[in-house]
């Protein structure tokens, strides 16, 4: 069935129909934010953005990801779902209004992205809560659809609701008030989800406890109990091992550039505002079609070579792509660079996730996934850290640059190797190690 189809079945459900209105309202209401707080943090024309403060944006937008996801299901497992969506929808309808506030007033240091930082973090819990409740509006038999048409709808709900946000901004300007009210803006979406969820009874969601739940103590115990097994038994999987090492380094580099890419529109390539946020919004459109390419080709690249060779290929074209692409540091051809790397890091990831799904042994899965989503995230800040001491706030630094494409190449030489003394494709997941 078309993805069409599967949403007009899933959507004749009237309690599915209740928690999916919940849903996009809240996504909707989180791309007028992050659209508020990213034009705000990267292209306020107030200032020129250093890569200090790009840094501790970024931190505030992937710690939630990287440090409250392990754990939110400890507790949406403990307390009532449906008042989970509530009071999260309210605290985040508070936050919001909070640093609206705090933005009009002109005070953007550590309370802003405190309370920034609050709001991301709930939001964890809040779209844990619905992916645990699905079971409980849709027949078994549905589930799938449900789960394909739902995660689709809510990020194309983020998109519009950035759309927004910047429709907002033209009726507000770029000043601080323009912000503020973007924000202040987002709040109200958020208000409406908590309602929208109050037409779902406060036990429809779940939890349905059969027996008396273990304690939260016990329970964070397991959650890092499991992360250290899932640690240990990657070590003892040189494939799975090798790959996580690698998205690591790469996602390390690809946060740099990043970051390098916003201070060069914001700085150098533009005054700022709104005309450096259109401008970097090419590139990282670039970045996405680069990301679909890199998606689309892999399959066709791993039926004519080993994973390792594939990977190596990828990791030259990305030394390849800032050397040519990145150094002149030009407007005109810095979204080809982009569109490169986005190629790479999807290319790369594709490829990764297939080597740990096939060396992993199935029961250890879970939990070594949640360590490569801790890790994912983690490497991206770390990179935030590491260009606010190295990147100057032009952006421009061939020394930077240069390290990060003999990185590329020094990864590309390992597999390069690895995959000759040993054949990826023929080696069975039993004897892998």
């Amino acid at each position: 069935m078309s993805f069409h189809g599967d949403l007009r079945e899933v959507l004749r459900g009237p309690r599915f129909r209740r928690l999916f209105a919940t849903r996009l309202a809240s996504q909707f209401s989180d791309g007028v934010y992050q659209a508020g707080l990213a034009g705000y943090v990267f292209f306020s024309p107030e200032q020129h953005t250093t890569a200090g403060e790009v840094a501790a944006a970024f931190a505030v937008l992937l710690l939630p990801f990287s440090i409250v996801g392990p754990w939110a299901g400890v507790f949406i497992d403990r307390w009532a779902r449906r008042q989970v969506l509530l009071y999260s929808a309210l605290v985040k309808a508070g936050l919001a209004a909070a640093t609206a506030v705090l933005v009009a007033l002109g005070w953007d240091g550590a309370p802003f992205l405190l309370a920034a930082l609050l709001l991301l973090s709930i939001n964890r819990f809040f779209l844990a809560a619905l992916s645990a409740a699905l079971p409980h509006v849709v027949p078994h038999d549905r589930l799938v659809m449900a789960n394909a048409v739902t995660p689709t709808c809510g990020t194309a709900a983020a998109f519009l609701g950035a759309g927004a946000g910047a429709g907002l901004r033209l009726v507000g300007g770029d000043g601080l008030l323009g912000t503020a009210l973007i924000l202040a803006g987002a709040g109200c979406g958020f208000a409406v989800a908590g309602l929208v969820s109050l037409t779902l009874g406060r036990t429809e969601l779940g939890p349905d406890l059969v027996a008396a739940s273990p304690r939260v103590r016990e329970a964070l115990r397991t959650v890092v109990a499991g992360l250290v097994d899932g640690a240990r038994h990657i070590g003892e999987r040189r494939w799975a091992r090798d790959g996580l090492a690698t998205i690591a380094v790469h996602r390390f580099l690809y946060g740099i550039a990043t970051i390098m890419t916003l201070l060069l529109y914001n700085n150098t390539f533009t005054a700022g505002g709104t005309a450096g946020f259109a401008s970097f919004s090419v590139t990282m459109a670039a970045s996405a079609v680069g990301f679909l390419v890199g998606a689309v080709i892999t399959p066709w690249a791993r039926e004519r070579m080993r994973a390792g060779t594939w990977i190596a290929v990828l990791l030259v074209g990305g030394a390849a792509a800032l050397l040519v692409f990145g150094l002149p540091f030009h407007a005109s051809v810095f979204p080809v660079a982009g569109f490169a790397l986005g190629v790479v890091s999807q290319g790369v990831k594709v490829t990764v996730d297939t080597l740990v799904q096939r060396y992993v042994d199935d029961a250890y899965r879970g939990r070594v996934f949640s360590v490569y989503d801790m890790l994912f995230n983690a490497a991206f800040v770390a990179a935030a850290a590491v260009a606010a001491l190295t990147v100057p706030p032009s952006g421009v630094s061939v020394p930077v640059v240069t390290a990060m494409a003999v990185s590329y190449a020094a990864m590309a030489l390992y597999w390069g190797a690895v995959t000759r003394r040993s054949a990826v494709a023929q080696e069975s997941p039993a004897t892998a190690g």
